[in-house]
């Protein structure tokens, strides 16, 4: 064989390596900080404007995922959130897959800068599960029409867990959502509503999460009206919904008496008075589990593990296995 000849074949395959390459890349895609123009616009029931998010046009082989975020946070970094870690986790499973059409970020708080004015905004009505109910419940129907699917994953964190199982209960909906990862949400209640003078979340500037508070009607005890009804009759995980909880095992501000990175503990009280142990708020009966610790190393502003979880890789390699279907790594 001439020179020439291994010439042309070797530039041959560095050309199909290259396409092979780019085409990869776009497989991988990059996710976004926005819905694709011909999604329908929702309006967030709350702020009376179209709800942020992402997501994006294309073709779908694998189940629709849709992330949520937890309270005062938002599907991205915004101006007024530096978290927005959602986008990021979404980001991992096109880089591993996943085509950015098949990825769905819901921002169903706005983009936090509301808070700016007025701090009690974190415990009012808008940033309950129920006011936040109507924006999940159009969104999902929006996704489920757009890519044609049947049904979605849902990955959540913090209050996104019990906002999507409110929805799937308000709606017997669990038909429609095939797997829901639950990372440390408040499914048996939140320590930070007690009235002890020693609860500094009830102050106006760290949030007004007082005791009669919108946020801590629903969430400040696992006895109140709202979790007694979304916990009750089997209720913690009934349905064909696979379910995996990912948890904090160490420390969590909004559920152990520890310090969680910059945040000081408060007492382990319920909004009632009562002495409550929260410590394993985020388990639901009946669910796979993995409970994590050091999880404060993955929060590079605050520390704290409530956060750093779902910016964990383990979180992150744990959701991807869990919803292909394969066993967690360890």
């Amino acid at each position: 064989m001439s020179i020439d000849k291994l010439r042309r074949i070797r530039n041959s395959l560095v050309m199909l390596a290259t396409v092979a390459s780019c085409a990869a890349a776009a497989a991988a895609g990059t996710v976004g900080s926005s819905l694709p123009a011909d999604f329908p616009v929702i309006e967030d029931t709350s702020l009376a404007q179209p709800v942020i998010g992402f997501g994006a046009a294309g073709a779908v082989s694998r189940t629709p995922v849709i992330f949520l975020h937890g309270n005062n946070d938002t599907p991205f970094p915004t101006a007024c959130n530096p978290y927005g870690r959602m986008q990021a986790l979404a980001q991992y499973l096109a880089d591993n897959g996943y085509a950015t059409s098949e990825l769905w970020g819901l921002g169903y708080q706005g983009d936090q800068c509301d808070l700016l004015a007025d701090q009690t905004l974190r415990s009012r009505i808008a940033h309950t599960n129920a006011a936040n109910v109507p924006d999940l419940r159009r969104f999902v129907r929006a996704v489920l029409a757009y890519t044609g699917a049947r049904e979605v994953d849902i990955v959540a964190h913090s209050l996104g867990v019990t906002l999507a199982r409110e929805w799937m209960r308000q709606d017997n909906a669990n038909p429609s959502v095939r797997r829901l990862v639950a990372i440390d949400g408040p499914n048996h209640g939140i320590i930070n509503c007690s009235p002890s003078p020693a609860n500094y979340w009830q102050a106006p500037d760290s949030g007004g999460f007082t005791p009669d508070s919108a946020v801590c009607q629903e969430l400040g005890s696992p006895h109140t009206p709202f979790l007694q009804l979304l916990n009750g009759r089997g209720g913690e995980n009934e349905g064909p919904t696979r379910v995996l909880v990912i948890r904090n095992a160490d420390t969590s501000f909004v559920y152990f008496p520890l310090q969680d990175g910059f945040i000081a503990p408060v007492p382990a009280i319920d909004s009632y008075g009562q002495p409550t142990d929260f410590s394993l708020s985020a388990r639901l009966r009946g669910a796979l589990e993995i409970a994590l610790t050091g999880q404060g190393a993955f929060d590079p502003i605050l520390g704290t593990g409530h956060l750093g979880i779902l910016n964990s890789p383990a979180t992150w390699a744990a959701t991807l296995d869990f919803l292909a279907d394969r066993p967690p790594r360890r």
